[in-house]
């Protein structure tokens, strides 16, 4: 099994407000138990991921961290990742050169700027997709470029992966990631408007040997959560055996 932990450094943590009860997605509702579905929580401190990532080399596991390289701040602007949380950043680089974990490329922004602030009384999900279709080409290449250049300056090394939030890419995405070092793209869906083949990138479907989780349910639920899911893993690779 393949562990893959998305929204790392994603701004949507704190904006993607919605409840799953229609009725409760209204200003304050939304944001409280037991209402609300997603955000807001906090990211993932140096320290936390210093109790996380021995738990997976102790079970020989290299996650996947998908990193959005820029948080969107509420006024639009970016913050690249690096910068916003400087301290977690260093100590998941320090990771990647010793090889105990893989980075990959979840997108520059996660959502759709300029609409990912919460709506006082709807959901605000579907803007926290970042590689809509109807989007034009030149931000589906704009975002890749960026991302890319963010991630791969502060980690030193080829990013190889790249995660799509909430699995929307489009042809657009494709042809954007064409031109860079991005050789798979794990999602669980193909993109949303072709089903042209690809050529020099690779789709690896993650509902097959994956584990694929956020940094929310580490957030909320904690280690024993975390380990629990690797012993259920086992148990489901020797029931396929």
């Amino acid at each position: 099994m393949i562990f893959r932990i998305d929204d790392i450094g994603a701004s949507t943590k704190r904006f993607e407000q919605y409840s799953k009860k229609k009725w409760a997605n209204f200003w304050f509702l939304k944001k409280i138990s037991p209402f609300k579905a997603w955000g807001p929580y906090k990211e993932l401190t140096a320290e936390e991921w210093g109790k996380i990532l021995p738990i997976f080399e102790k079970n020989n596991i290299k996650p996947i961290i998908a990193i959005t390289a820029s948080w969107v701040e509420k006024d639009s602007s970016l913050t690249p990742f690096p910068k916003k949380f400087p301290k977690e950043a260093a100590f998941l680089k320090k990771s990647f050169l010793e090889n105990k974990i893989e980075i990959a490329n979840h997108g520059l922004t996660h959502c759709v700027i300029g609409r990912h602030l919460p709506l006082f009384n709807a959901s605000n999900r579907y803007f926290h997709r970042e590689f809509w279709p109807d989007l034009d080409s030149s931000l589906h290449e704009e975002h890749i470029k960026k991302s890319q250049s963010i991630l791969e300056n502060y980690f030193e090394k080829p990013i190889s992966i790249f995660v799509p939030s909430g699995n929307v890419w489009s042809i657009k995405t494709y042809q954007a990631l064409k031109n860079t070092n991005i050789k798979k793209i794990i999602s669980g869906k193909y993109m949303l408007d072709a089903e042209e083949k690809m050529s020099g990138i690779e789709f690896i479907d993650d509902h097959k040997n994956f584990i694929s989780f956020h940094d929310r349910e580490l957030k909320l639920f904690g280690i024993k959560w975390l380990e629990r899911k690797i012993e259920e893993s086992k148990k489901h690779e020797l029931f396929q055996i």
